[in-house]
């Protein structure tokens, strides 16, 4: 690999006052440590001295290629300025660690350029280890010192405002640039912004479906890249497709020889994955073999391509989306508990839109300018039109059942709908009439569906709605009581005597059912 170090020229130090040492002259002349290129950083008032240590060091050191970089500073003390540009350097630099490394020179420059050096060392800003030289010592005939150093540095608020300045930037990408009100998703959105910073530990993404998981992962692979955790892609596996015999090559890969047909070798979604980010979509359909072989090379990163006596390695980040939970599945038995263990060092349970109410409004306005950005042309709600949506959309019993998916669809037909670019109220009573009515249609089946989980017999069809209630309620009570109180909240407060579990038991019976066969707890 090339050896880069970037560095300030030194005003004093490198016109050679101290017994002819010139630190940056004197780095390129350290043994053991050849330097392909040098990045000389320098004020347009110093030019000339630039240039001359330029000239030394084509002397000293020939394969040593050196770039003057200049960098105007009105005041090299102030933090603020010496932080925002060499900031603003590094934003623009193109680093290749795959063929360079990469080192910061830290005996030149002010104190305050060093503090900034090691800010933006550490922060990974600048992806370079941090060096310091010093002149020979006394009675000695070497080129002087050179050690690897650290430093114990106190806060500063003018760069602590820009810090937090790209924190707010990175929640922004993983909020995808909506100013989202709701104090819970950006809690876990500021949890989350750290934990994309610092780990690299997988993420296991929790939420009914259409809340956002794919477009979520797609924006935390984003901040890795940034922040240089990965150098990959993303390679998204729909584990619900993992099914049968073509599911451990498209996952692992296949060797030509394993069918001897032409064109059959394949790479494997999990080499694809090398150097950047597995996301495993849907990891609640995966069946058990594909768990087992999946939690292998997760551990691991070594596996066998099919039809290979060969292991294949592939090192690589995992998030995980999931809808059901995970923890259910195991208990059932039709998820391995291991490989959970492995998966939720970090969760992330996604609110689903009902339960963000206060965003409605900001996520119509960001879906109106995707709309817009597709159609081609401006498109706005006339006054009542916006006002009879935002009343259907934020109401309590708005269910939203496919969350962020049902909620996108409908601005997007309204949009495509809207006749010299204005929703009409008329448009907007159509859309909301065809809501309610198939909501309404996959309510009763889903309550049919549930229901028949349960009981192997028919019954009424007014009694579905009310038993799959009752079911839902049950799963999610840790007690017969809890469950109790909560389906007879109204009826209990008018009775003497109460009872609500000796209810609850009467009306599964009704059923044939018991509290254990329908609790979850």
């Amino acid at each position: 690999m090339r050896n880069v170090v970037l560095g300030f020229l030194g005003t004093q130090l490198d016109r050679g006052g101290r017994r002819g040492w010139r630190p940056t002259v004197a780095l390129c002349q350290e043994p053991g440590f050849e330097i392909d290129r040098l990045e000389l950083i320098y004020d347009y008032k110093f030019n000339r001295l630039a240039r001359d240590v330029e000239r030394e060091i084509s002397k000293v050191s020939p394969d040593t290629e050196v770039l003057l970089q200049r960098m105007d500073l009105e005041d090299p003390w102030d933090l603020q300025e010496v932080y925002g540009k060499l900031f603003d350097f590094a934003q623009n630099y193109g680093f290749d660690e795959d063929r360079e490394r990469y080192h910061i020179h830290l005996t030149t420059g002010s104190h305050v350029a060093q503090i900034c050096w090691f800010l933006l060392s550490e922060s990974r800003h600048i992806p370079a280890a941090l060096i310091q030289t010093g002149p020979p010592r006394k009675g000695r005939d070497e080129v002087g010192t050179l050690d690897l150093i650290d430093l114990d540095l106190s806060q500063y608020d003018a760069i602590q405002k820009r810090f937090d300045q790209q924190t707010r930037e990175y929640g922004t990408l993983l909020k995808g640039g909506i100013d989202t009100k709701n104090a819970a998703f950006n809690q876990l959105i500021d949890r989350l912004e750290q934990v994309t910073e610092r780990s690299d530990e997988p993420v296991l993404i929790m939420g009914e479906p259409g809340v956002g998981k794919t477009q979520l992962a797609q924006r935390i692979f984003e901040m890795k890249l940034q922040r240089r955790r990965v150098k990959g892609r993303m390679v998204q596996v729909n584990c619900a497709t993992l099914r049968g015999e073509m599911a451990f090559p498209t996952l692992f890969g296949q060797r030509r020889n394993h069918t001897g047909l032409a064109g059959s070798e394949r790479a494997g979604l999990m080499r694809e994955a090398d150097g950047g980010v597995l996301f495993l979509d849907e990891i609640d359909a995966l069946g058990l073999d594909e768990q087992s072989l999946l939690l292998h090379a997760i551990e691991t990163g070594r596996y066998y391509p099919l039809g290979s006596d060969a292991e294949a390695t592939s090192r690589f980040q995992v998030i995980a989306a999931a809808t059901q939970d995970l923890s259910a599945l195991v208990a059932v038995g039709k998820f391995r508990a291991d490989l959970l263990s492995r998966l939720n060092t970090w969760t992330f349970h996604l609110p689903p839109l009902r339960d963000r109410r206060e965003d409605i409004e900001v996520n119509m306005r960001h879906e109106l300018h995707q709309a817009e950005q597709k159609i081609g042309g401006r498109i706005g709600f006339n006054t009542d039109a916006a006002e009879v949506w935002l009343r259907f959309a934020r109401a309590a019993d708005t269910p939203w059942r496919g969350n962020f998916r049902d909620f996108g669809g409908a601005i997007v037909r309204l949009c495509t709908l809207a006749s010299r670019g204005r929703i009409t109220l008329n448009q907007v009573n159509e859309e909301i009439t065809a809501l309610k009515r198939r909501w309404d249609t996959e309510a009763i089946d889903d309550d049919a569906a549930l229901v028949a989980e349960f009981v192997d017999r028919d019954i009424d069809p007014f009694d579905i709605p009310q038993l799959a209630w009752a079911l839902r309620t049950c799963q999610t009570s840790k007690t017969l009581s809890e469950a109790g109180r909560k389906l007879y909240a109204v009826s209990r407060t008018q009775r003497s005597s109460v009872n609500d579990s000796d209810r609850v038991r009467k009306y599964l019976a009704r059923f044939d059912l018991t509290w254990d066969e329908v609790s979850d707890c």
